[in-house]
């Protein structure tokens, strides 16, 4: 007869004798797949933001926390995930490679390669949501960066850890601002990111010429999220991009990031938020559309020297529809950011390029992120446009003009004529102060309007070939003293009276 107590025992033994390998994993059960969007039920103590595992290398991201069920949106393709799949909680974020390895490159919001080179080799991983700096970790805005443009660097100049909006109606020339900020970084120590959000795939792809016919790919990265792509990889685009930036600025090094543009970056929150059944307010967008540009755009920051004095700049751009800046968004993004150029359709029709409105750009850091030169000779050109552009108004009725309102529209449209700039031809700092001086002090008053840009080209080549000692100087110096005025006005009368 069988010794069902010995064995009981033996079992016992035996089963305690096994390697403890197993582990417990929570699990939930897909319930719909919408759109690219997944409810999760069964699965519990999921965070805001994990990345939930649905097999095969298939991942979602946790975004509605319900009493029942779990909405994600998915990073992956939306028929590779169907009703009744089995999903896991991971108990980590979404993170993306950073490090120099991503210099040059052209990245997916996952952190992909997309212009089929080498897999990145990452120095580490930084999680797409972080916290802003708090104040205490920040100090004031004092440094310029220098995008070369004459009516910005002038009139809106733009600080080392500021947030300048860029703002227009379509086609008005806002990513050929952001374009050429990025070209004239070259040689400055500043790394551009450049996120695409909802772009055409041609687009994105002649901005990348661009950049690499101008040598500025090496500390630049493009984080691609082109119209072709899901809402989800929209929406998470501009957070790959500034985790990225942010690795460089707690480095010590400054970043520059565009964002191009936050329009379609809020249609994308919006489809993901309908779909998830969330509230919606004005204009169908959810109650959260201003945190959701307020927690992105804070992150941009200038640290305090005790965490090593980087930077990272933002100029995020905003589509309008006929020139409405007090449209939802808009006003949105207007209230976060340190300023806005505002870029008109009329003035850029008219031939005006860049087609800057002086009178709705603002700079709210201001003069305090200027070099001496340019604080010193740009003071009065704001001034002398406005006066310009209301002079117009009365010069377009046909009435006559005295000496002095005549006197004030020619030297409006020099000036205006003088802030004209062609595309990816960047203006050095000291090139930038010959001229302001030039014109600021009313040099060319003999020269007519349409030919005082290539007089001005003159005078700079001029400069360069018989007085780059002083050139160097300013450019050393970042000053424009009363020597440098009399070289500079000596130079004018001589080509003057050649």
């Amino acid at each position: 007869m069988a010794d069902f107590h010995l064995i009981s025992q033996q079992l016992k033994e035996q089963l305690a004798a096994l390697p403890k390998t197993g582990s417990i994993q929570k699990a939930g059960r897909v319930k719909t797949v919408n759109d690219g969007v997944v409810l999760i039920e069964g699965l519990a103590d999921v965070v805001m933001g994990e990345l939930i595992y649905l097999g095969k290398d298939k991942y979602a991201l946790a975004l509605n926390l319900e009493e029942k069920q779990v909405g994600a949106i998915l990073l992956s393709g939306e028929n590779e995930v169907a009703a009744g799949d089995i999903a896991y909680a991971t108990h980590r974020v979404a993170s993306v490679p950073v490090g120099e390895d991503v210099l040059g490159r052209v990245i997916d919001p996952l952190g992909n390669p997309l212009d089929g080179g080498r897999n990145i080799r990452a120095k580490g991983y930084r999680n797409l949501e972080a916290p802003a700096p708090t104040i205490w970790q920040r100090t004031k805005v004092d440094s310029p960066l220098e995008t070369g443009i004459k009516a910005i660097d002038s009139i809106v100049p733009i600080g080392k850890g500021q947030r300048e909006l860029i703002i227009g109606d379509r086609q008005t020339g806002k990513t050929a601002l952001a374009v050429d900020a990025i070209i004239n970084q070259k040689g400055k120590n500043v790394v551009c990111v450049y996120v695409a959000i909802g772009q055409k795939i041609s687009t994105v792809r002649k901005l990348i010429d661009d950049l690499t016919a101008h040598d500025a790919m090496r500390y630049t990265v493009v984080v691609s999220a082109t119209a072709a792509e899901s809402a989800p990889l929209q929406y998470l685009a501009p957070y790959t991009g500034t985790a990225i930036a942010e690795d460089f600025m707690y480095r010590g090094k400054d970043a520059l990031i565009i964002y191009d543009d936050l329009s379609k970056h809020a249609v994308a929150y919006r489809t993901i938020s309908l779909l998830l059944r969330r509230p919606s307010g004005r204009e169908a967008y959810p109650g959260d559309i201003f945190y959701l540009h307020s927690r992105l755009l804070e992150r941009s920051a200038h640290l305090s020297p005790a965490l090593g004095g980087g930077s990272l700049t933002a100029l995020p751009i905003i589509e309008t529809l006929s020139g409405d800046i007090a449209a939802y968004v808009p006003t949105n993004v207007i209230s976060i950011t340190d300023g806005q150029i505002y870029l008109e359709s009329e003035l850029f029709h008219a031939g005006v390029r860049p087609a800057i409105n002086v009178g709705l750009s603002v700079s709210r850091v201001g003069s305090a992120a200027q070099t001496k030169a340019i604080k010193r000779l740009s003071g009065k050109i704001r001034l002398d446009l406005a006066h310009y552009r209301e002079m117009q108004l009365f010069a377009r009725f046909g009435a006559d003009l005295d000496a002095g309102t005549k006197a004030v529209l020619a030297r409006g449209e020099r000036l205006t004529e003088s802030l004209k700039q062609p595309r990816y031809q960047p203006v050095s700092m000291e090139d930038m102060a010959v001229e302001l001086f030039v014109m600021t002090n009313d040099l060319l008053r003999s020269v007519p309007a349409k030919e005082v840009p290539s007089f001005v080209g003159e005078l700079l080549t001029y400069m360069h070939q018989t007085q780059d000692a002083t050139m160097r100087k300013i450019r050393k110096a970042q000053d424009f003293d009363q020597e440098d005025e009399t070289v500079v006005r000596q130079a004018v009368e001589r080509l003057l009276n050649k």
